[in-house]
């Protein structure tokens, strides 16, 4: 097993079926541009939490007519119009960008995630916008409703954390409660924490001592906590107001984990059968994998149904990736005798794996090591330890002679024919506030520039 501890997990995934169901509608695009994206020819393909697709998904994309496919996975997300805005603004420079023999086609991956209404996605929302003012740590209505959606079925406890994120009762009872809660909805009860040694220890540790952790987290980036710092406020009996910031992120690092599980789901069993199917029906077709976020999960967890010879994926381009930085390696620094998730994955792209990374992005630098860790860590909550970093965070790891340029030297001379290269995006990915920072910063030209160098696909 990889450092990475979210692996896929047997529970929960049917919650999301609600989501897909609930964006159906918008698969029949087909071959021309709707949905609000306005490039053509375009399609979409929506999975549910198993990896299930709708059922208008192949013939959506069987009337794509184009030499090139671009398949983008959006990452964190709460709604079909957020995902279709997101592909909408990231696809526009295409058309203008590629060479003269190449004809492009489009497709939006939809699955189920969630976004909290405090996590700004640059150009679509300025830095706390969507969240209603004066919320602090207590749910706003947006995110209470996303939440009910991500998690169908856990009406009651949603209700109860939602109260105490309002209340924030300076009781211990409290937080472990909170805590236990927290765990429910994540599905990591009592007997598969006891039992599982790779629960993340932010959920098994002391909740007093997590929501202190990440309190302090949220002060590193940079959000402001008006009830003072929490070591003021960390003294069992009182003053443990400030520490509700950290248990809403103990909550908001749930989401994650569920969303990090799933993500491996639908790109193993949803979206990689569809693609190996099309690859049978259509060997002639080149197709460019896209991720940002988990969706960069989403997208490489595919290369595993893509059966080994198969030539029809010629790049993997990952933004801002939310999965282990030593998933592609064959052998793990820390366990020699073990290898990454996708190991040896990368042979089954045509052309280069290029993973962006950048330092701006607080929720992969900050907060990624944080629900990575597994019980029993001794380095303790706090601190970068790079056994737990983010591919987006700091590019591949692990893997001898892949190389690591910057964006402009990339946009420049070019990328690797094949394997894994690292290209530091840090100087267009700085937008954005607390708690994420630059996470959602991907509309940008050379981004969409580089996804065409990687697929050979420029005038």
């Amino acid at each position: 097993m990889e450092g990475d501890v979210m692996a896929d997990i047997g529970t929960g995934y049917g919650a999301g079926a609600g989501v897909a169901a609930g964006v159906a509608a918008g698969v029949g695009a087909g071959a021309k541009a709707g949905a609000g994206v306005g490039v053509a020819p375009y399609a979409e393909l929506v999975f549910d939490a198993d990896g299930d697709a709708d059922p208008g998904a192949q013939e959506a994309l069987s009337r794509v007519e184009a030499t090139d496919l671009l398949v983008f996975a959006h990452g964190w997300n709460s709604d079909r119009s957020t995902a279709t805005r997101l592909f909408d603004r990231f696809f526009a420079p295409f058309p203008g960008l590629v060479g003269s023999g190449v004809r492009l086609g489009y497709v939006g991956v939809i699955w189920p995630s969630i976004r909290f209404s405090d996590e700004p996605i640059p150009d679509f929302d300025s830095p706390g916008s969507l969240a209603e003012p004066g919320h602090g740590p207590a749910l706003d209505p947006r995110t209470r409703r996303a939440l009910a959606v991500f998690w169908p079925h856990r009406r009651a406890e949603l209700d109860r954390v939602a109260e105490l994120l309002e209340e924030r009762p300076e009781a211990v009872a409290a937080f472990i409660e909170f805590g236990a809660l927290v765990r429910e909805l994540a599905g990591l009860d009592a007997v598969a924490t006891a039992v599982a040694p790779t629960v993340p220890m932010i959920f098994t540790a002391d909740v007093l001592e997590v929501c202190r952790a990440l309190t302090d987290s949220l002060a590193e980036a940079g959000a402001a906590l008006p009830e003072g710092p929490a070591a003021a406020g960390f003294s069992v009996g009182g003053g443990l107001r400030t520490l509700w910031h950290g248990a809403k992120e103990l909550l908001r690092q749930a989401t994650y984990y569920e969303m990090k599980a799933r993500a491996g789901v639908v790109g193993e069993r949803g979206l990689g059968p569809v693609l190996a199917e099309l690859a049978g029906r259509r060997p002639a077709l080149r197709i460019h994998l896209i991720g940002h976020s988990f969706g960069a999960r989403v997208v490489s967890f595919s290369l595993r149904a893509v059966p080994d010879g198969t030539r029809n994926v010629k790049s993997l381009t990952l933004l801002q990736g939310a999965f282990s930085h030593y998933a592609f390696a064959d052998s793990l620094p820390h366990a020699r005798g073990s290898g990454g998730a996708l190991r040896g994955l990368a042979a089954r792209v045509d052309g280069p794996v290029a993973a962006c990374h950048s330092p701006y992005d607080s929720a992969l630098k900050v907060f990624y090591p944080l629900a990575s860790r597994m019980a029993g860590d001794s380095a303790g909550l706090l601190g970068f330890d790079e056994r737990w970093g983010a591919i987006g965070h700091d590019g591949v790891q692990a893997v001898p002679g892949a190389p690591r340029l910057t964006l402009d030297t990339a946009l420049r001379g070019g990328l690797p024919e094949a394997g894994c290269v690292s290209v530091d995006a840090g100087s267009v990915v700085r937008r954005g506030g607390a708690p994420s920072g630059a996470h959602s910063d991907i509309c940008h030209e050379e981004l969409a520039r580089l996804v065409v160098a990687a697929g050979r696909m420029g005038r």
